[in-house]
């Protein structure tokens, strides 16, 4: 592609890094299903490539991609969100640095620094990032990393990424953006200060509930180097087809969160006005507390809705009872997904600071036609509070 011509999203998320092949012509990057290559003479790499642990075409047309949508200068594919969460981790920090993290942080990142960061010597500080000023209070000389989701998984919180940015860069530390609710397509942390971006692939980007990975993006190339090192080193990378179907799922990705996000802001009216709902939680509300910063860096509010019922006996009916709403873990297919993260994907939070509320349920919407959508909800409604 002509670098000097700005590209849109939905035209980068198509093309970058997927040039047609120039031996056959073929328009889609082959899977590269190979361990090792064969070498020009000792040292003679072809294309620099020697072992797929290092690198793989495949991985490496996905890695452009993310980059390129992310508007980075380095993107890493990992075998998962939190292979990417640790190798990050450890080549930005050592035993007795800090890390502050959202008090509503995804469970599986909580586990990561509870149970292997703080044994290994981190120490980290949950903070509510909507607040500036307990996040300036709780920097330390010793902060390496602001840690943000935003929207936060599963409270849908919002943090002010340009203002944390600044926040964290004056104490000489790192913004890290976990930008998996919202995706690439509906914002872009980089372009608003954060240094590194990360992903659960798995979710929106792959999009088809069939492929689980994870990416790194980051806007300095002396960083993404260090985040190479070790992504080759710990050895948790993408494998060929896994890189291949998430690359897939990104050529979509931009039409199908318009109509996740579409489908989602008519599951959060409904739910607002239904007598058995206690509050909804989705930053497209306006009375949503993060619901200005949102707009002003977010292009849409994304396909996750949270609401809280009566008790968590009600919680947990409701997620029993829909038929097009599918019980389980994950979020960002193209089917609609109910869950109950207090049991379920939050459960290692449990009796600590991130604990979820026992009578909240989470919604991934997807893509189905919301009449349908609607009908399951209100159903599971009626039969929750019978």
């Amino acid at each position: 592609m002509d670098k000097d011509v700005h590209q849109a999203f939905e035209t980068l998320a198509i093309h970058a890094g997927q040039e047609p092949d120039p031996v056959t012509g073929a328009v889609v990057p082959p899977i590269y299903q190979v361990s090792t290559y064969k070498q020009d003479g000792i040292g003679g790499l072809r294309g620099g490539y020697e072992y797929s642990r290092s690198a793989n075409p495949t991985r490496t047309a996905l890695e452009v991609c993310l980059a390129e949508v992310e508007g980075g200068v380095r993107g890493l594919a990992f075998a998962s969100g939190l292979a990417a969460e640790d190798a990050l981790l450890r080549a930005v920090c050592r035993p007795g640095d800090h890390v502050i993290i959202p008090n509503d942080a995804y469970g599986g990142t909580y586990r990561l620094f509870a149970k292997v960061g703080e044994p290994w010597g981190m120490v980290f500080d949950p903070v509510p990032l909507g607040d500036v000023a307990a996040v300036r209070a709780a920097m330390r000389p010793e902060t390496k990393i602001v840690w943000v989701e935003t929207p936060t998984n599963p409270l849908l919180g919002i943090a002010d990424i340009a203002t944390l940015a600044s926040v964290a860069h004056e104490a000489g530390a790192l913004l890290v953006v976990d930008n998996t609710f919202a995706s690439p397509y509906l914002q872009q942390p980089l372009a608003l200060g954060a240094d590194v971006v990360v992903h659960s692939t798995t979710k929106y980007i792959g999009g088809h509930s069939d492929v689980v990975g994870g990416a790194l993006v980051t806007s300095s190339a002396e960083l993404g180097e260090r985040l190479a090192f070790h992504q080759n080193a710990m050895g948790a990378v993408a494998g060929p087809f896994d890189a291949w179907l998430t690359l897939r799922g990104i050529k979509t990705l931009g039409v199908r969160m318009d109509r996740h996000c579409a489908n989602a802001v008519a599951v959060a009216d409904m739910l607002t006005r239904h007598k058995a709902v206690r509050q909804v939680l989705y930053p497209g509300l306006p009375d949503h507390p993060g619901h200005e910063v949102a707009v002003k860096q977010m292009r849409a509010f994304g396909g996750m809705v949270s609401f809280r019922m009566a008790s968590e006996e009600a919680a947990v009916r409701v997620c029993e009872s829909t038929r097009l709403f599918t019980l389980g873990e994950s979020l960002g297919g193209v089917e609609s997904l109910i869950e109950h993260p207090g049991r379920m994907t939050h459960a290692s939070a449990a009796g600590s600071p991130l604990e979820v509320p026992a009578d909240l349920v989470r919604l991934s919407v997807g893509i189905e036609d919301v009449g349908d959508l609607l009908r399951d909800l209100s159903g599971a409604l009626a039969a929750a509070t019978a």
